[in-house]
């Protein structure tokens, strides 16, 4: 099933588009085969009919290929209409595009999720049948500290196989018309939100053809009622080719948009009309809403109230993204939002539409990444701008959207030494490549804040308990240094999932260890240091120790983390809130969507208020990221049955210090919060995780 991907604005298609999706004809490229395929009188019946839009992996005549792959459409005249204007639009080819109609070249396309348009109007006029011809590249990136592809996760991360390959013309071709003037890009992003005013900052590029010409702007503003709250319009006077063009719209007493703990979530619509010589030319039609974001040493704050944020990576929906499926989508941001989540990070791509329609329906905040993950070739900067802008127009209205990042991990690896070491050590990336993205993103939304690189030194990827060091390590790590813990957006556990009958657990324990690595995601290494799976007796008990470990860190660090709050932590984010594809994953829900033991351990970490004990210390804190407080709140901590009482007022937005219990030995710690406005919250620390190595069943102390 393809799903709707990011489209920013919105084209209303005229009766006559012609949607060129269906049936294809599609071949491997060979040398001889590249220099005739356009050919209009080519015959090509004979080649794979395959249906577009599709990766071309999904047809078994490709399904093992790295491509190119040459692809071809005839279809019938698109327009008889005098005057108007017709354009191929290209919603999205992974990754590189030559395109061709009826024997002349159009021109080239890069980037996965960038629309591209070429006019065509004299060409749909000079003969009734017509013949597109796309040839189509995604070259594999094998070489990660220098890729030369902008394809986020492929190729880099271990959600994916390294070895899979997602080309193909993998959303909608079509044909258009429009009037003299088309609207060529769109953006429209709100600066201001007071109490008092409300402002969008519209940009756009109108494209005018070989006609200069007078014309009229239309804006019309609908609030989530559907009744109009602004109509404004424009003259504007348009020289041949392109103009570009600022307008900003300003709302009295706006509705404002919230996040889902702090308030409701008005949308509004935003419709952008041209007029030449009375007439509709073109359109487009923004969802969006009124909402500030401002952040000072990670600290952000939202139309003025503080918010400490609690999240998790969010990969790719499912391994190829013309396959997400809506439904998949919106029950993720349901699972999201029932985890106690504040926001999900979109991890290194552009995700389904129906995510960012999903979290601007239910206040789940969005950080959204730009693709980039990992090393990259130095030809790729001015390539990245560019597609950094497009990210911007696709998704700058979204209300959603709190966060742009402009590169994951451009040191590679994360280890501590790498943190500390490497955060301050220029390198092109982060000095010439990330800076200019950064820049390119900030100079088309000035109103939110752009992070240029994450895992680079200002936030932090904080493996403890896994890829290095101690479970209970990040708490003092960041104690010690509390520059690591402003803001820690990535760390966790693998852990084998229940829906393993792709891992065939009935060989056990002679399964295909070597694939699981290669193309499931295994981290072998970090399995035997801390759950090994030479040290129980099934599979069964083996994938349970892997969840229960992986739920134990979960737990014990977001309550490190909170433990934080303010003083130096401005929230957090796990990895990952749900595996892609058949994995030995970070997903606290697996790739069926079926709940890990992990999901669990993140919904109870990440209540609105929380009761928690240290497990080192046994310090007793109380966080509160209500809004309200709890005057005469009653907190109870039994340990191995004996009880401690304290009765006391909580503060709105706080974390407050309790008192101290002594643990000794104990096995079992319970700390109990008691109040009308929250009921009972309870909550066992972390003090034992079950390990499967170290003697069957082991619990290793924290």
């Amino acid at each position: 099933m393809f799903g709707a991907y990011a489209e920013g604005s919105v084209r209303k298609h005229p009766p006559s588009a012609v949607d060129l999706s269906g049936t294809w004809h599609a071949h491997a490229a060979d040398p001889e085969l590249v220099r005739t395929f356009a050919a209009p009188e080519l015959v090509s019946e004979s080649w794979e009919n395959v249906r577009v839009p599709h990766h071309w992996r999904a047809e078994p005549a490709f399904a093992h290929s790295d491509g190119p792959v040459l692809y071809r459409k005839q279809f019938a005249r698109a327009t008889e209409s005098s005057g108007r204007r017709a354009f191929l639009e290209l919603d999205g080819i992974l990754y590189y595009g030559d395109v061709w109609l009826d024997g002349e070249y159009l021109g080239a396309t890069e980037g996965s999720f960038v629309k591209h348009a070429f006019e065509v109007s004299d060409a749909l006029r000079a003969r009734d049948e017509h013949v597109l011809a796309i040839e189509v590249a995604c070259p594999p990136q094998r070489d990660r500290g220098a890729k030369r592809t902008i394809t986020g996760p492929y190729w880099q991360s271990p959600l994916l196989d390294p070895d899979l390959n997602p080309g193909g013309i993998w959303r909608p071709v079509r044909v258009v018309e429009c009037g003299p003037v088309r609207i060529a890009r769109a953006r429209a992003i709100c600066v201001e939100a007071s109490l008092e005013q409300g402002r969008i900052a519209c940009h756009l590029t109108l494209d005018a053809g070989s006609r200069a010409c007078e014309a009229r702007l239309r804006a019309e503003l609908r609030g989530p009622g559907g009744g109009v709250i602004l109509d404004a319009t424009r003259d504007a006077t348009l020289a041949t080719g392109t103009n570009e063009l600022s307008w900003t719209l300003a709302v009295d007493d706006p509705p404002r948009w919230w996040p889902r703990a702090l308030g409701s979530q008005p949308l509004c619509t935003l419709e952008l009309t041209v007029d030449v010589d009375g007439e509709p030319s073109d359109a487009r039609t923004f969802r969006t809403a009124f909402r500030e974001v401002r952040s000072r040493d990670w600290q952000f704050v939202v139309n003025g109230e503080r918010v400490f944020l609690k999240g998790a990576c969010y990969g790719p929906t499912c391994a190829l993204p013309g396959d997400v499926d809506e439904s998949v989508v919106r029950g993720d941001v349901a699972l999201a939002v029932d985890a106690n989540l504040d926001f999900l990070r979109v991890h290194a791509h552009v995700a389904a539409d129906a995510l960012y329609d999903a979290a601007d329906e239910v206040g789940l905040l969005l950080w959204q990444d730009f693709p980039m993950q990992g090393g990259y070739a130095r030809g790729v900067r001015k390539q990245a701008v560019r597609q950094a802008r497009a990210m911007v127009d696709l998704l700058g209205h979204r209300p959603s959207v709190f966060l742009w990042c402009a590169h994951d991990a451009p040191l590679g690896d994360d280890t501590p030494a790498r943190l500390v070491v490497g955060a301050a050590a220029p390198t092109w990336a982060k000095e010439v490549l990330d800076r200019s993205v950064a820049r390119a993103i900030a100079r088309s939304d000035p109103s939110r804040p752009v992070l240029h690189h994450s895992g680079a030194g200002d936030d932090t990827h904080l493996w403890f308990g896994w890829l290095h060091g101690d479970v209970a390590g990040l708490g003092p790590a960041v104690r010690a240094l509390p520059r690591l813990g402003r803001f820690v957006s990535m760390f966790g556990a693998q852990s084998v999932p229940d829906t393993s009958e792709w891992m065939h657990p009935e060989r056990w324990p002679d399964l295909d260890w070597d694939d699981l690595v290669a193309h499931h995601g295994m981290q072998r290494k970090a399995f035997v240091a801390h759950v090994p799976p030479d040290d129980v007796k099934s599979f069964d008990e083996w994938r349970d120790a892997t969840q229960a470990y992986h739920g134990a860190l979960l737990q014990l660090q977001i309550e490190d983390l909170r433990r934080c709050k303010g003083s130096p932590t401005g929230g957090f984010a796990v990895f990952a809130f749900a595996d892609t594809a058949p994995t030995i994953g970070f997903g606290v829900l697996d790739h069926e969507r079926v709940p890990k033991r992990a999901y669990t351990a993140l919904r109870d970490a990440c209540r609105l208020v929380l009761p928690m004990v240290d497990p080192r210390t046994g310090a007793v804190h109380i966080a509160n990221d209500g809004r309200v407080g709890l005057a005469g709140a009653d907190i109870e901590v039994v340990v191995d049955g004996r009880a401690r009482r304290w009765r006391g007022d909580i503060a709105a937005d706080a974390l407050e210090y309790v008192g101290r219990v002594e643990l000794g030995d104990a096995i079992d710690v319970e700390a109990v919060l008691t109040h009308p406005s929250v009921g009972r919250v309870v909550n066992r620390s972390p003090l034992l995780i079950l390990e499967a190595g170290r003697g069957r069943g082991r619990r290793r102390r924290v």
